[in-house]
């Protein structure tokens, strides 16, 4: 079945920008590839952090909110980011968590992984997971973290629905999830045979409240699709399940496709190209604020209305 390869990326709601960048570049020593602004909503940023690269699947991307509530967790919501480090390092991520004041909850292991759980700056629900799969992923030569303990990208995600079935109905009719396996209540759906990036976690939580956007929650979760084919041949098939998809949307670093799975929890198809390098050098990734075309003649004006950012100082040995 052509389509989806993976998770392309994870988009969450931020508080201060400056906050969240010291927490993800200075602390786990992410590369900030692209600093940019919400298309829809250009008064503010659209950071994102990934690999040395920018390789796709590698990309955490936040929108800066500080004045919008806290998150009300619930169904039709993401509840928990899953990222990727190399096996045999959870031990110096709860050391260096821990040495700049970020309480960590107790290595566990699910589905056969280490798992080491905790909230970031602005309260959203990471896990860092240890995985040896085979990844796109290059180092990032200046991050504060040794390249044998550097965050690999996304690995898995996690959502809460109110019926289970509507949700992995649609995951392996629709977009070609194989199920995968069942623990504590979580649901383990793979796409191409499962392993690091590829997976989705589903609980169901019939009773509980809608869950409603946030500081420290996740706003939609992107999913790879090598190109404009695939991407056509996958929203031809959400339509064709009653999601109703938007049209393909230039995003300029990808082409994109919005729509609710039947939770209610918003997915996005994002193509693999053109990629971050198409208006940047890879030397010199995120470090100018960079515009779509559409949004040049408006530079003046957004610059304006955006708080400055510095360069994180690194505070942890």
């Amino acid at each position: 079945m052509i389509g989806i390869t993976g998770l392309h990326h994870i988009t969450c709601i931020a508080g201060d920008p400056q906050e969240n960048l010291d927490f993800y570049t200075g602390l786990l020593g992410m590369r900030l590839v692209k600093k940019s602004v919400n298309q829809d909503v250009p008064g503010t940023y659209h950071l994102f952090y990934a690999d040395g690269a920018g390789h796709p699947g590698t990309d955490l991307t936040f929108f800066p909110w500080p004045d919008m509530e806290p998150v009300s967790p619930g169904v039709g919501l993401a509840s928990e980011v899953g990222l990727a480090v190399p096996t045999g390092s959870l031990e110096y991520w709860q050391h260096r968590l821990g040495r700049a004041g970020i309480t960590t909850d107790a290595i566990v292991t699910r589905f056969g992984e280490r798992v080491l759980p905790f909230a970031d700056v602005h309260g959203l629900r990471v896990a860092l997971i240890e995985t040896s799969d085979a990844r796109e992923f290059t180092p990032w030569a200046e991050s504060p973290v040794p390249a044998d303990r550097q965050v690999m990208g996304l690995h898995a995600m996690r959502i809460v629905v109110r019926e289970l079935a509507l949700t992995t109905g649609f995951l392996t009719g629709t977009l070609g999830f194989t199920a995968a396996g069942d623990e504590d209540g979580w649901h383990r759906f793979a796409i191409i045979g499962g392993g690091s990036g590829r997976v989705i976690d589903v609980a169901e939580e019939p009773r509980a409240a809608r869950g409603r956007w946030g500081t420290g929650g996740v706003h939609h979760i992107a999913w790879r699709v090598p190109d404009d084919q695939a991407e056509a041949a996958v929203r031809e098939r959400v339509d064709a399940a009653h999601r109703r998809p938007t049209p393909v949307i230039d995003r300029f670093w990808f082409r994109s496709v919005y729509f609710l799975e039947p939770g209610g929890v918003l997915f996005e198809l994002a193509t693999d190209g053109p990629g971050f390098a198409i208006d940047e050098s890879p030397d010199t990734l995120g470090e100018t604020l960079v515009l779509p075309p559409w949004l040049e003649t408006r530079r003046a004006e957004i610059e304006a209305a955006l708080p400055p950012l510095q360069t994180p100082v690194v505070r942890v040995e």
